[in-house]
């Protein structure tokens, strides 16, 4: 409680603050005081409703949906661009955020790692063209074949790898195989077992995830059919990195592409330095807070609806 006087004393000392634009030390001179004691009437100011501050500013949203992500998560950072009711527009958006966050943090870093798919094709597509020759850019996965090859892991990093002036390497295998026995001959041999270790090692790993029961690119691309959606759905799984299927907790979920894929697995992913994830659409929120709560994402860029969701 404060008496009729103090308040009439803490009102001017607010208003000549914030109001009239005085420094603490002009203030503390004119009523004779210390500049400490100023500071403290200031903040009693605002304990007792005096002042109320307020952002004038239509960011704040999205921003304090980064600091709860950040919180919520233990996040290195969370970016979230607002969502727009066209959902390519918000694509671009997410897309251009994230190329712009990389762009800007690659003090140190010497190797790329990135995964494939029509979000990290936009992200690519937004990437400015910026010379970092000392960096070198690797598929996190194969990435071969007739369909939708400008979406796949090695178009993408020979695409990045252009825009820096970077080095490149190329995993030269199909993302998924025909038999466990083939993929096995394929890891024996030194050129892409060699592009594999170089990915388990980068600096940066670049990934985003779908829903295969949604919007799917895995099934647009014909890799899964009714009855492989059916399984998947019995085996509790909820999102996918690259035929990498793992359920509500980010766990790997044990299925007859695991044996067929040629890349990094989940745990490989884990095991990065660090993971910018670039994610956007609502339909992906239950396979987002799935990566969240493994613990596989560091760094995530995504649209506010998504965010929300996931908070939620």
């Amino acid at each position: 409680m404060v008496d009729w006087e103090e308040r009439r004393q803490l009102v001017k000392i607010a208003n000549l603050y914030y109001g009239e634009n005085w420094t603490q030390e002009q203030i503390a001179k004119k009523f004779s005081v210390s500049r400490p004691i100023i500071s403290k009437s200031l903040q009693k100011a605002r304990d007792i409703g005096i002042v109320e501050v307020y952002i004038n500013d239509q960011t704040i949203h999205t921003v304090s949906l980064e600091q709860s992500l950040e919180k919520e998560f233990n996040l290195i950072d969370a970016k979230v661009v607002p969502s727009n009711s066209k959902s390519d527009i918000t694509l671009h958006a997410v897309g251009r955020a994230a190329a712009n966050y990389l762009s800007k943090n690659l003090k140190d870093v010497k190797s790329i790692g990135i995964s494939w798919g029509e979000t990290l094709t936009t992200f690519v597509n937004e990437y400015p063209f910026q010379l970092n020759e000392d960096i070198k850019i690797v598929p996190l996965e194969g990435g071969m074949g007739r369909k939708k090859v400008e979406i796949h892991a090695n178009q993408l990093a020979y695409e990045l790898g252009k825009k820096m002036g970077a080095e490149c390497s190329f995993l030269y295998a199909p993302a998924i195989v025909e038999s466990e026995e083939l993929l096995n001959r394929l890891l024996s041999m030194d050129d892409i077992n060699a592009v594999i270790e170089e990915a388990k090692n980068v600096d940066i790993g670049l990934i985003s995830m779908g829903n295969p029961f949604e919007n799917s690119t895995l099934q647009s691309l014909g890799y899964l059919d009714e009855d492989d959606l059916s399984k998947l759905k019995e085996l509790g799984v909820v999102g996918d990195i690259g035929f990498r299927f793992f359920n509500q907790m980010g766990n790997t979920v044990d299925n007859p592409f695991s044996k067929k894929m040629v890349g990094l697995s989940l745990d490989d992913l884990k095991n990065i330095k660090k993971v910018i994830t670039v994610v956007s659409g609502v339909y992906k929120a239950d396979a987002l807070l799935a990566m969240l709560r493994g613990g596989y994402i560091d760094i995530l860029v995504t649209d506010e609806d998504t965010a929300n969701a996931v908070l939620k």
